[in-house]
């Protein structure tokens, strides 16, 4: 890889990505608006370009890892958000490229996932089947990244990565949804204020918890002015209904079996003529988790002795758990109980992320202690990004990365007996801006957003048919993280390039 090393201070007309000689050129930048006059923060950020290969060709760009401020509406910093962008130089007369600005989830954890892992030209190597290689870790060209598409920015919201609040007292202030889409909401403003690119086509991508955020967004930008072209929703999670397993709501145990299913299958726990086809028998358990098992649990403590042992047989066989066990459960198994269960008899749990994932389960008597999933994949990410962020980009900060977790604290979701959800404001989103294009992608294998639970809520948007038809679902042979194997990374790169393009054909 080539590149070169440009250390620029972004102050009151900064365009980052631009050479300082024509960035001098360029206007003074005052959000007068928002800011009320008060002169622009100032802020850091590092500018290198290089070369790499994807998909197929050569391609030149830029890099800049920097911060941006959060005002208030009088003008005072109270936090700086921490972002990585590309971009690829196109001549003046050129058609604007999009721009894709990128969220990962948590809440608590930063963009690096989707970033190293999906999107960024450079991506952590990982084993074939998507598991953890032995250390040290390493980086190597990302062919399929979507930088051939568009420019993009990674945003670590506040309490993420480098992502801080100016003072203590403040980081309260960030760890709630509203005040989280707010901040993200400025932040995208600003940068294309600053970067003059009010003028291209803009999407949104965000996995897990970041689709629930870009949900708000779409519907909080609009009603500041930016009218999005697309949103991009890895393993969605927009009503946290679908997937709360608390007691009074059935909905989450219906919506998992599906995932359940998928999930036996990989580990060859169902019946031969179930283990046979798995687009076959998982229409077999959708089927039945929407009728069958929906009225039986609809039925609660009216459920008859027969009956009960009738949809504990057929919950077996959909499973690969015991009768017994289910019968315990009083047929509600959630996904932690499943993920422990499953492998029981080999001493093993599986991952709640991808449940394709298992370890060794150390204390079988209790509850699930750890992800399977996540022990496979915080160290090769939380490395890469400290030395690609360093060595590669030429960021330097003694502060901590927070990869996921460590930099926020209790989360408020604003939602007093009841659940949080934003898929109400998607749909307000999807009326105001009837362009608004949605990708919906999903993993077979991922029990914490289960790709049934997904379909149940963008079936209940409550749109009409020409609005739905903007719509796009799409599932993986994978789990959350559908692009840490290759061959699901290449196909979500596909899907998102055709539907970037179909977004514009407007």
């Amino acid at each position: 890889m080539l590149r070169s090393l440009l250390i620029v201070p972004v102050l009151l007309v900064a365009l980052v990505h631009v050479p300082a000689a024509v960035a001098e050129s360029k206007p003074q930048n005052t959000e007068q608006q928002e800011t009320h006059n008060k002169p622009t923060a100032p802020s850091r950020a590092v500018v290198t370009t290089h070369k790499a290969v994807i998909g197929g060709n050569e391609l030149s760009y830029q890099a800049c890892a920097g911060t941006l401020p959060v005002q208030n509406d009088a003008g005072d910093t109270e936090a700086e958000i921490f972002y990585v962008s590309y971009r690829v130089p196109q001549p003046a007369t050129a058609k604007p490229r999009p721009l894709l600005f990128v969220f990962n989830g948590g809440p608590g954890a930063a963009s690096v996932w989707l970033h190293l892992g999906a999107l960024g030209p450079r991506r952590v190597q990982m084993m074939p089947d998507g598991s953890m290689p032995a250390p040290p870790f390493h980086l190597v060209d990302n062919a399929s990244s979507w930088l051939d598409v568009a420019d993009l920015v990674f945003v670590d919201p506040v309490g993420t990565g480098f992502s801080r609040a100016a003072k203590p007292d403040l980081a309260k202030k960030f760890t709630a949804v509203q005040a989280d889409i707010d901040s993200l909401g400025r932040f995208i403003r600003l940068f294309l204020t600053r970067n003059g690119r009010w003028d291209v086509p803009v999407f949104l991508v965000g996995e897990s918890y970041g689709t629930f955020r870009c949900a708000g967004l779409a519907e909080q930008l609009v009603e500041h002015g930016v009218a999005l072209n697309g949103l991009i929703l890895v393993s969605s999670v927009l009503n946290m209904q679908t997937i709360s397993f608390d007691f009074g709501n059935d909905l989450p145990y219906q919506l998992s079996l599906p995932s359940y299913t998928a999930t036996a299958w990989y580990h060859r726990k169902l019946a031969p003529e179930l283990q046979a086809d798995l687009g076959r028998t998982l229409a077999q358990a959708e089927q039945w988790a929407a009728t069958e098992y929906l009225w039986a649990l609809n039925q609660g403590d009216r459920l008859g002795a027969a009956e009960r042992k009738a949809i504990a047989a057929k919950m077996a066989g959909f499973t690969g758990l015991g009768v017994e066990l289910i019968e315990n459960r009083n047929l509600r198994v959630d996904n932690r109980d499943f993920a422990r269960e499953l492998l029981r008899r080999e001493g093993r749990i599986v991952g709640l992320m991808d449940s394709r994932f298992n370890a060794e389960n150390p204390e079988p008597g209790r509850h699930l202690a750890f992800d399977a999933t996540v022990t496979n994949i915080r160290p090769p990410f939380t490395s890469a990004v400290n030395a690609y962020l360093r060595d590669e980009l030429g960021y330097q900060s003694d502060l901590e990365y927070f990869v996921l977790g460590g930099g926020i604290g209790r989360w408020d979701w604003e939602a007093k007996n009841s659940y949080a959800d934003t898929s109400e404001n998607l749909r307000d989103a999807m009326v105001k801006n009837p362009y608004l294009k949605v990708m919906v992608a999903s993993g077979l294998f991922d029990l914490a957003t289960p790709h049934f639970a997904t379909d149940y809520t963008v079936a209940h948007l409550g749109l009409g048919t020409e609005l739905r038809r903007n719509i796009s679902v799409k599932r993986y042979r994978s789990g959350h993280m559908m692009y840490l194997e290759p061959d699901s990374l290449a196909q979500l790169k596909t899907d998102a390039a055709e539907f970037i393009r179909q977004s514009l054909k407007q």
